[in-house]
């Protein structure tokens, strides 16, 4: 099992849950972080640190956020490490909970 960062990450991109992974395992696009699934020792150290709750364990991942597993591993792959904290997205407060975030994820 692994760790899923999901929809609403998009736009807030908050980054203390980089912070306390021991495996950096976070990866950055330009609005949103990403968890390698392959890096992920599940230790679940990130989900209380993320202020938004974007991240669930695989087994908790909403059904409506289901592309979001395939999406983390796809991604991964593609967008460099992140491993140190930085500022959110400067709107990130009014993204927060905004619903139908995918289309906004940017590549």
């Amino acid at each position: 099992m692994t760790y899923v960062v999901g929809e609403n990450c998009i736009k807030c991109k908050h980054t203390d849950c980089v912070e306390v992974c021991p495996v950096n395992c976070f990866y950055e696009g330009p609005n949103t972080l990403v968890i390698h699934p392959e890096e992920c020792i599940d230790c679940g150290l990130c989900v209380p640190e993320c202020p938004v709750d974007a991240i669930f364990a695989e087994g908790d991942l909403p059904e409506a956020q289901a592309a979001f597993l395939e999406l983390n591993a796809e991604l991964a792959q593609e967008w460099p490490n992140i491993s140190k904290r930085k500022d959110p997205l400067p709107d990130a407060k009014q993204w927060n909970g905004v619903p139908d975030k995918l289309q906004y994820l940017a590549r």
